[in-house]
């Protein structure tokens, strides 16, 4: 039970800082602006970049001189902010939209962006790989499932209920946000 208990826990983490919900409307307005959205290569190359940064990330951290506590509490923050961002409907960074395929928008930085990609190296201190893993293969098929049908999810949930969510998952992801800080600043401390 504790495993399922970790994984849904895992799950929401990522499906949270992913936010594929909250970046329909982004997505759904590439589309309409002529952009071709080949869903399985977004899948394919967001898989290939979170499971670099989840098994290589550590190691490239030691390489540069960073330990995993200080890497998590910076990460805490910028997933405090990114949780804000959610709440409160502002932009702390910007997405460039001049991209001609669907890879550079899409696959990197919404949906393998700074955040996710320090949120699986701070779930390394946390959750066991396998759980982490199969976290983030459930999440893709929630992603593929949503950018192949985005139109339709969109027209159905509306822009209220997307506003909704987001700030439902801004609120999970500050709550997370506050349990790495907590958890890899009293390490960092004792170090």
């Amino acid at each position: 039970m504790e495993w399922i208990n970790s994984l849904i826990s895992c799950f929401m983490i990522l499906f949270s800082i992913i936010d594929i919900l909250g970046n329909a409307p982004i997505i759904m307005g590439f589309k309409s602006k002529g952009m071709v959205i080949d869903t399985k290569k977004i899948i394919i190359t967001s898989l290939i970049i979170f499971l670099f940064f989840l098994f290589l990330g550590q190691p490239i951290l030691k390489i540069i001189g960073v330990d995993v506590y200080s890497f998590s509490v910076a990460g805490s923050i910028v997933l405090f902010l990114i949780g804000l961002e959610m709440i409160l409907g502002v932009d702390f960074h910007k997405i460039t939209k001049h991209s001609q395929t669907s890879v550079v928008p899409i696959a990197f930085p919404l949906i393998a962006g700074p955040g996710s990609l320090t949120t699986l190296i701070s779930l390394r201190t946390t959750y066991n790989v396998n759980i982490i893993l199969l976290s983030l293969i459930l999440n893709l098929f929630v992603v593929y499932f949503v950018v192949d049908n985005c139109d339709a999810i969109a027209k159905k949930i509306g822009n209220n209920g997307l506003d909704i969510l987001k700030k439902v998952f801004g609120i999970v992801l500050l709550a997370f946000a506050v349990k790495i800080f907590g958890a890899n600043a009293s390490q960092l401390f004792q170090n």
